[in-house]
């Protein structure tokens, strides 16, 4: 039943775009069970009263119903034209928790309270948005296997103000993550220079001293590499870096990596390349059907996870 109706709410609402104001139209409400045994309560009061004709019993019974319908407006009211201007999401690790950063924009002049946002695979974050303001709220999910995955529906609810009405719309945003293997492993970060890396890079170089790329300046690195043009106008200290400098470079190798399974192989080469990132050590990546030439920094990273992440199992 209830894959029957996620599918009738898809088909009916289609895939959202951002920025999302969410109408009145895509949001649904339903009693608790706090509600349900409210209207209960309600219902046996109403018999008492009417049963020994007391005045006193009746006018509680519809007070309390009308603090019911005035909270089931208010429910209604905490989602109702609520605008998500962006969600961001982050890479994350296989087996670890990843995070999505919804920019929500309250114009209203009224706070909304007791709001609950949740991922199929995640957790519940629940929050309040000032009123007339513009704030950011995290979630989080957990994948379990590595590669690239859309996320499911996401809900966004609210309980407010009595806890008796549930209000709640789904999310069907175009979003995409990337999982990568866990960094784990013991195996020691292989040296630059090695036989394995040299035979590993030599397959790749179009020549000697031919320019490859920049990297950062390390120590014990000549002054006559460093691209002092650049320097002048404001770069960090920069290398030149050349194919014929190959056999110096830290290659890590999925071949390299005898004895273990694919999936042990792509965690210790995760664990590697953090490791490299951490030292600031540029490096490269051999894998079966791909080579990333040696670089460092944020983007190499990236690179790198996500041949991993990619890696036929």
């Amino acid at each position: 039943m209830r894959q029957r109706i996620a599918r009738w709410a898809r088909q009916r609402q289609g895939e959202d775009a951002l920025p999302l104001t969410l109408r009145s139209s895509r949001i649904y409400i339903l009693p608790t069970r706090a509600g349900l045994g409210f209207a209960v309560l309600l219902l046996l009061m109403l018999a008492a009263g009417l049963n020994y004709t007391n005045s006193l019993t009746l006018f509680i019974t519809f007070l309390f119903a009308g603090f019911a319908l005035i909270s089931l407006y208010d429910c209604h009211r905490s989602l109702r034209d609520l605008l998500i201007a962006q969600v961001e999401v982050a890479d994350s690790f296989a087996g670890q928790p990843g995070r999505l950063e919804f920019h929500f924009d309250n114009r209203a002049a009224r706070a909304r309270q007791a709001l609950q946002l949740r991922c199929e695979s995640g957790g519940v974050a629940r929050f309040e948005l000032p009123a007339a303001t513009a704030c950011m709220q995290q979630a989080d999910f957990l994948l379990p296997h590595r590669g690239r995955h859309a996320l499911g529906r996401i809900v966004l609810a609210s309980n407010a103000p009595l806890g008796l009405f549930r209000c709640w719309c789904w999310l069907h945003l175009p979003l995409q993550v990337w999982v990568y293997p866990a960094p784990q492993g013991t195996r020691p970060l292989p040296e630059a220079g090695g036989p394995r890396q040299r035979e590993a890079a030599a397959q790749l170089a179009s020549g000697d001293d031919e320019w490859s790329a920049m990297r950062p300046f390390q120590s014990g690195d000549s002054p006559r590499s460093v691209a002092w043009k650049l320097y002048a106008r404001g770069a960090p200290l920069l290398v030149s870096q050349y194919e014929g400098e190959a056999g110096s470079r830290r290659v890590l190798d999925f071949a390299q990596l005898a004895g273990l399974d694919t999936e042990a192989r792509l965690s210790q080469l995760a664990a590697w390349i953090i490791e490299c990132e951490r030292r600031r050590e540029p490096y490269a990546l051999q894998m079966p059907q791909q080579f990333i030439a040696t670089d460092l920094g944020a983007s190499q990273q990236q690179r790198a996870l996500r041949a991993l992440a990619l890696h036929p199992g």
